[in-house]
């Protein structure tokens, strides 16, 4: 499976041309495209992405909406329950099966605050019959302007006047489309003329394994206590950091996060249920070494067993956290501003202070003395290369001159 993916954005601009939002197309190459219509794995995987990538954020800013095809698989397998509705859009497919089930979901979504929008409407009679019933519930339809009943779209125009459905207008891709479709007072634009789409290639966050996910899906079905669920999830240096994540994502809360228990106990076991499913769906295994996440368990126990009574559970969070830019190669102060945590657990992590810093420098003494023997022991079996690469990204000024000698 490819490491990364890639997010096709073109801009959606309302009549006075300021941006209104992006369209997003995905691919899993440069050049191939996933049919969003029927990989539900590859669409999981790209919510995901989406819910929790900062490259996204930093892509559409953090308040611009973003337009994401939904059909009737996405919706009744319950992979959007954790889109944040105040980015997303519901673009349903104009090909979705409207079967009874689809019908209530859409309308499920509707009412949790989601905007609904119809893609590629040719408001041809099949269209407008199949949809009537769903007009109460739609936001934006998006016309198709290459293949369209004109007839038809002026009645439709003429008969949601002043309601809230807004027509935006696809393939704009010269000025007289453009004034026509101004001068049929819609309200959005989208096309070549307007922005060229641009592709962005995001690397998948690195997630634990599968089969850890179904093992913690079945002890929560089998009624597992939480204190034996959250044994299980502090194994998971990545899988902890994912779940703070979700949280200060999904909930609505200006909480600062302290422990995992915390978060379990704020979530409760259905949520957390949700979100261990929509993993499993996405069918990442991670690629981070499991001495990583060997060792950032083994500095978060260190760190537990240093601390005062009240802030063990703060400081075995803190332990793990501390090594969160090896597990998902990044920059850890811009991971940190992706959850909302305890202050003191960020000024260690990005400022490597607080009360916790102590225990920490103590940690890595530590760890540097062990693998320090392991080094030397080992010295005439490492790779010159790896040896050289390690030490400059480390920030070690190499004598090119004495390596000659």
């Amino acid at each position: 499976m490819s490491s990364e993916i890639y997010i096709s954005t073109q801009k959606i601009f309302d009549k006075t041309k300021s941006l209104y939002a992006y369209d997003l197309t995905f691919s899993n190459s440069e050049d191939e495209f996933i049919d969003i219509e029927d990989e539900i794995t590859k669409t999981s995987k790209i919510i995901m992405n989406s819910l929790t990538n900062s490259e996204l954020n930093k892509l559409l800013g953090k308040k611009t909406r973003a337009f994401i095809s939904v059909n009737e698989n996405n919706l009744l397998k319950g992979v959007l329950d954790n889109l944040d509705e105040r980015r997303f859009i519901l673009n349903i497919s104009n090909t979705i099966d409207l079967n009874e089930k689809v019908k209530n979901k859409i309308i499920q979504y509707k009412k949790r605050g989601f905007l609904i929008s119809i893609e590629a409407f040719d408001s041809s009679n099949e269209m407008i019959k199949k949809f009537v019933n769903l007009f109460n519930f739609i936001d934006i339809i998006k016309v198709n302007t290459i293949h369209l009943n004109k007839s038809n779209l002026l009645k439709l125009v003429k008969k949601f006047k002043g309601t809230r459905i807004k027509f935006l207008a696809e393939n704009i891709e010269n000025h007289e489309d453009h004034q026509y479709y101004l001068s049929l007072d819609f309200e959005y634009f989208q096309g070549w003329l307007l922005d060229k789409p641009k592709k962005l290639k995001i690397s998948e966050d690195k997630i634990p394994a599968q089969i850890i996910i179904i093992n913690l899906i079945r002890l929560i079905k089998e009624g597992a206590n939480s204190l034996r669920l959250e044994k299980e999830i502090k194994k998971h240096a990545d899988l902890s950091f994912k779940l703070i994540e979700f949280f200060n994502r999904t909930e609505k809360l200006n909480t600062k996060i302290e422990s995992i228990t915390q978060v379990m106990s704020l979530l409760g076991s259905k949520k957390i249920l949700k979100w261990l499913s929509l993993y499993l769906y996405s069918q990442i295994n991670s690629n981070t070494p499991s001495s990583i996440l060997d060792l950032a368990i083994r500095r978060a126990e260190l760190m537990e067993e240093d601390a005062s009574p009240e802030n063990k559970d703060k400081a075995y969070l803190a332990g793990m956290l501390s090594m969160i830019s090896n597990i998902f190669d990044g920059n850890p102060q811009e991971l940190m501003k992706q959850i909302n945590i305890d202050k003191e657990i960020n000024d260690l992590i990005i400022y490597k202070k607080g009360i916790f810093a102590g225990s920490l420098i103590r940690a890595e003494q530590s760890e540097r003395e062990y693998l320090k023997k392991i080094m030397i022991a080992n010295f005439d079996k490492l790779n010159i290369d790896e040896i050289l690469y390690t030490l400059e990204e480390g920030g070690v000024d190499i004598d090119k001159d004495k390596i000659k000698k």
